[in-house]
């Protein structure tokens, strides 16, 4: 049976910078937006809101969702990454619980557009989702039953 890994990204967007996430893959610093694997037992907003935290310490309520993109990556690993967005009003310090994060930086669209330093191409795709300008209600993504919390 194919089984895609599902994961979660976040856009944190406040005064025209981006949050990126930094942490060292292969020996090289790469960005990406704060993002991770479903657990068991938990939602995809609840996904997002545990990753957002674990690589940035930040909790921030997740506002709309952006999009769903299936990739393959370079070793054939399936994904399936759903991406949420957060519109805040100020910068904030970031303090990352997670030890595989290096820092994180406020960055300007452009440098991530230009960056060479990205995870995936899923990292300057997610910002060109952002800035078409589209966004649909997070009602649009069910969950019931148990164990959901």
């Amino acid at each position: 049976m194919f089984k895609p890994n599902v994961t979660v990204a976040c856009i944190v967007h406040a005064k025209n910078k981006f949050l990126v996430v930094e942490e060292t893959v292969n020996g090289k610093a790469t960005w990406n937006q704060p993002a991770g694997h479903l657990e068991a037992n938990e939602t995809l907003i609840q996904a997002v809101q545990r990753e957002l935290w674990e690589e940035t310490g930040l909790t921030l309520p997740v506002q709309y969702f952006l999009k769903l993109h299936q990739w393959i990556a370079p070793d054939k690993t399936p994904f399936l990454r759903f991406l949420f967005l957060i519109e805040a009003q100020e910068q904030f310090e970031t303090q990352p619980q997670d030890s595989d994060i290096d820092c994180c930086h406020w960055v300007s669209a452009d440098e991530i557009i230009h960056s060479q330093q990205l995870r995936s191409p899923l990292v300057r795709e997610s910002l060109l989702c952002y800035q078409q300008g589209e966004r649909y209600p997070l009602s649009l993504l069910g969950s019931f039953g148990t164990p959901f919390n």
